[in-house]
């Protein structure tokens, strides 16, 4: 998993690229223009790279950016030369159309209620959604462990009130979809989007707009 971000105006010509999730302890190592953290068994969660441009060249826009293998496979050779443990792999993005095929109350929560979501290709995962409009069969966007999301959150698998959540299921908002409705609930997207369709905010927008 790799989530990699820039922001010129506050980090300059630095980028960031996360691995996983925070550890609750962590060690940092420095070396050659790199930073390197890692948890408590020495496995990388991710490392900042200074004056980045020297290896992936300047990478355009503010947020998230998907590098290439070519790019990867540069930061890798410098984290090598460097000597500091980690190995980043190339990885895109994990915004896909899903499919709610089960759903069930939460035993802890009046208004929670547990998804089943098809991501396609015969994977289910378990997702807690609280949103009012959420129901057995709808077509969803869903927000797996690794995405980045337009404000910058970070989404990991985790639990809400004691029951395990595969990630979330985005409201259009959340998408940061122009003219996105600021009430709650989740975007509903077309029943002939196939699951486990990569999702396409040109699409999302035209929902939004139509609605």
């Amino acid at each position: 998993m790799l989530i990699t971000s820039v922001n010129h105006q506050a980090w300059g010509d630095t980028l960031v690229a996360v691995l996983g999730p925070d550890p609750d302890q962590q060690t940092v190592r420095v070396a050659q223009d790199i930073v390197g953290i890692y948890d408590e068994q020495g496995s990388a969660v991710g490392f900042n790279f200074f004056h980045a441009s020297q290896w992936v060249g300047e990478l355009e826009g503010e947020g998230q950016v998907f590098l290439d293998a070519a790019q990867v496979a540069k930061l890798n050779a410098a984290l090598a030369a460097a000597d500091l443990p980690g190995t980043l792999e190339v990885d895109g993005s994990h915004l896909v159309i899903g499919k709610i095929v089960g759903f069930e109350p939460h035993p802890d929560s009046d208004h929670l209620h547990i998804t089943q979501v098809d991501l396609g290709d015969g994977h289910t995962e378990q997702i807690v959604c609280g949103a009012p409009n959420a129901a057995l069969g709808q077509t969803v966007v869903a927000a797996t462990p690794g995405t980045m999301m337009p404000d910058g959150k970070l989404i990991w698998p985790g639990e809400l009130r004691g029951v395990a959540s595969y990630g979330m299921l985005c409201a259009a908002r959340e998408l940061a979809i122009p003219n996105a409705p600021q009430q709650r609930g989740i975007l509903i997207m077309p029943d002939d989007i196939a699951a486990g369709t990569a999702y396409d905010p040109t699409v999302a927008a035209a929902v939004v707009a139509a609605q």
